[in-house]
């Protein structure tokens, strides 16, 4: 019985994990959080919390918490905050406060009522659930951050590059499990998200920049590499989105 109640918590995790990303990026915005605190808690959250629950839940999970006990989505969405707090509280000089927090997730978690003891709590588990390794130096948004910066330097058109648009393709990318694994190699991926901004936001009569050629001299990454890589990040953005 206790294998069935693991496996059926593993199963009800993966519809909950988009739904958890999205509350992420949506609280971000709700807190007005910086990029760099927005991507560092999905990187926290997405790419290290997830997919270390769910080797948790495989294995039995020795973490004794009731927050882990069955993986409901408001559950998750607690979870989510945390990793914003986490992130502020690395990069942010006046970090987010636990009450600004819970009057988020008052107004926005439906089905739970989280006390501030509970978001205390969350963060020992977070944390335990990470080993406590919250290093975030090896984050997409720093690389695309640099790139965006170095190829304005160097190119006429890099002013026509919307860095908005990038941090929408980061986002969406994001949303799917699949997708996100792309994180996993963040300097190439900040690399081709540039790239797909190129091709999205610069005017094609105005594509005069060797923009592949750049990308491969700044990071010794094949032009076919990140071409490909920028074929998988369009087809999914223009892909339609339920």
């Amino acid at each position: 019985m206790a294998v069935s109640r693991q496996t059926d918590s593993f199963n009800e995790m993966k519809p909950l994990r988009k739904k958890s990303v999205e509350f992420l990026i949506r609280s971000s915005h709700q807190l007005r959080a910086s990029p760099i605190v927005k991507y560092s808690a999905l990187s926290l959250f997405a790419d290290r919390f997830l997919p270390s629950l769910t080797t948790l839940i495989k294995t039995r999970n020795k973490i004794r918490s009731w927050l882990l006990r069955s993986m409901e989505e408001s559950n998750l969405q607690l979870f989510s905050l945390i990793s914003i707090w986490i992130s502020s509280k690395i990069h942010d000089s006046r970090a987010l406060s636990v009450k600004c927090l819970k009057s988020l997730g008052d107004e926005f978690i439906k089905d739970q009522h989280f006390t501030i003891r509970d978001f205390v709590e969350a963060e020992v588990v977070f944390l335990q659930v990470l080993n406590f390794e919250i290093g975030i130096s090896n984050v997409a948004f720093i690389f695309l951050e640099e790139f965006f910066i170095q190829f304005k330097g160097v190119a006429k058109v890099g002013g026509l590059v919307s860095f908005e648009a990038c941090m929408d393709m980061m986002d969406l990318l994001y949303e799917k499990e699949e997708t996100s694994l792309l994180f996993s190699a963040p300097c190439s991926l900040a690399a081709s998200i540039l790239v797909a901004s190129y091709v999205v936001t610069v005017p094609k009569q105005q594509w005069e920049f060797p923009v592949l050629p750049w990308v491969k001299f700044v990071t010794s990454y094949k032009e076919e590499d990140i071409g490909e890589k920028v074929k998988d990040i369009l087809t999914h953005v223009f892909e339609p989105h339920s």
